[in-house]
């Protein structure tokens, strides 16, 4: 059985309110519970919130179930990952099921697709690993053009490889995780509560689909991005 969490905080310091506002025609948290129910692939859509207007607003846009978040999980400070796992506990408990694939939208990249769901879903459950997260080409590569300032002051490459990266097309590819879609086996979820393991892998998705809204510049860009498709 499959699990799809939609964890949202009411607060936000970057972009205030903005779960909340509306763009594309939905507020912005609503885009992925609405992508989480046309993928087809869960058992439960269930969104974990501290805002009673987010709880109230879950079910009519297709969540099978909300979940209030503690107020200790929903601090500027709490991680993420705790108030999934506790999400997941809440619903077994509510619903008697035990979900074997633990996934998660998180509800400020709403650029992702229907399709890049059902690609991670079955990238992760063609392999036998612990997570999956998602992610783009990063357009700085550490072993050729991103660069870190040293104690002196000084700057140089990031990672320095074996044999010199005369081309960036020769250097290791390097991605920006782009936080749209984690996928956990449910025991590394529950019981580790972290996203990285030995053996985590990474779907890929294009830029175009990979921005998340941190400031109110990202709201614009997504915003735009959004009026443009006709998926929605």
């Amino acid at each position: 059985m499959r699990i799809c969490t939609i964890t949202v905080r009411a607060g936000s310091k970057g972009v205030p309110g903005k779960n909340l506002r509306v763009v594309a025609g939905r507020p912005l948290f609503a885009h992925s519970v609405v992508q989480a129910v046309r993928s087809g692939l869960f058992d439960d859509v269930v969104v974990s919130s501290d805002s009673d207007e987010i709880l109230s607003l879950a079910p009519r846009f297709g969540a099978t179930g909300v979940v209030v978040r503690p107020a200790e999980m929903a601090t500027d400070t709490a991680g993420k990952v705790p108030a999934i796992a506790h999400a997941v506990r809440a619903t077994e408990e509510a619903t008697g099921r035990t979900y074997n694939v633990c996934v998660d939208l998180d509800a400020t990249s709403p650029l992702r697709t229907v399709e890049d769901i059902r690609g991670a879903v079955a990238t992760f459950e063609a392999t036998d690993v612990e997570s999956l997260i998602t992610g783009t080409e990063a357009r700085r590569n550490p072993y050729f053009n991103l660069v870190e300032e040293q104690p002196d002051g000084t700057v140089a490459v990031s990672k320095t490889p074996g044999d010199a990266v005369l081309r960036r097309q020769d250097a290791p590819r390097c991605f920006d995780m782009n936080g749209s879609i984690y996928v956990w086996k449910r025991r590394a979820l529950l019981e580790d509560q972290v996203v990285f393991f030995p053996s985590t892998i990474l779907f890929e998705m294009p830029a175009e689909r990979s921005t998340d809204v941190d400031s109110e510049f990202d709201f614009r860009v997504v915003e735009w991005l959004m009026v443009q498709r006709s998926d929605l």
